[in-house]
């Protein structure tokens, strides 16, 4: 009877402990597997808002930048003056076109010809930064819709401005169309070789024109 209760009591704790391993191990495997489902959804994750961060300038599309192209006459003479918008988070660009207008992903000058990027990581103290600055541009292009075009005091720099400063971008509430004129000028990039042409070969041949002039009377 003693040899049996042992064999029965072996047999017993043999189950217990096959029946415990088999439970950690399909415990193990569930873990894993919502680990790795989660990292899978986090790369997902993280290439999508890298390809939504990727500026396409074929289709216009410059996420989170501030975009500039040149005014007729206006540039040829004053490189450093152009028209300006600004770009939500998935690159289409709002611009104050006009009175009482802005455009939405198409700019009223043409094409830009230059960018400047920003970073939705310069927005101080909120969480969704992304949804931040598309609030932002939206409610700074609901404002201007409101408003007369006036190309000295009110227009599309202000617009620019406007909207960076309801984001707080920089930690700053100071944005204004003359700073702005002149960081763009500064810091900004060119599309490619065509918008640098389109933006300075006028300049240039006005230049060249009055040396040659000037040249020949003196």
């Amino acid at each position: 009877m003693t040899q049996s209760s042992e064999c029965e009591s072996s047999d017993f704790n043999i189950n217990k402990l096959a029946s415990n391993y088999s439970n950690k191990k399909n415990t193990l495997e569930k873990n894993t597997s919502i680990e790795m489902d989660k990292m899978s959804q986090e790369l997902i994750s993280s290439i999508k808002v890298s390809k939504e961060n990727q500026i396409d300038a074929v289709n216009n599309r410059f996420p989170c930048c501030v975009v500039w192209t040149p005014l007729p006459i206006i540039t040829w003479f004053l490189p450093f003056i152009g028209h300006m918008g600004i770009c939500y988070t998935n690159g289409v660009i709002r611009d104050f076109a006009g009175p009482y207008f802005v455009s939405e992903d198409r700019m009223g000058f043409g094409i830009p010809t230059r960018y400047w990027r920003l970073s939705v990581d310069k927005i101080p103290f909120v969480q969704n930064k992304r949804e931040t600055w598309d609030r932002a541009v939206k409610e700074a292009s609901e404002e201007y819709k409101k408003r007369m075009h006036n190309l000295f005091c009110d227009n599309c720099h202000s617009h620019v401005a406007y909207a960076l400063n309801l984001m707080n971008y920089d930690n700053s509430s100071s944005w204004n169309m003359v700073k702005l004129c002149f960081l763009m000028f500064f810091k900004g990039s060119f599309v490619n070789f065509g918008g640098f042409m389109k933006t300075w070969l006028p300049f240039m041949l006005i230049i060249g024109t009055i040396t040659l002039i000037k040249s020949s009377f003196f």
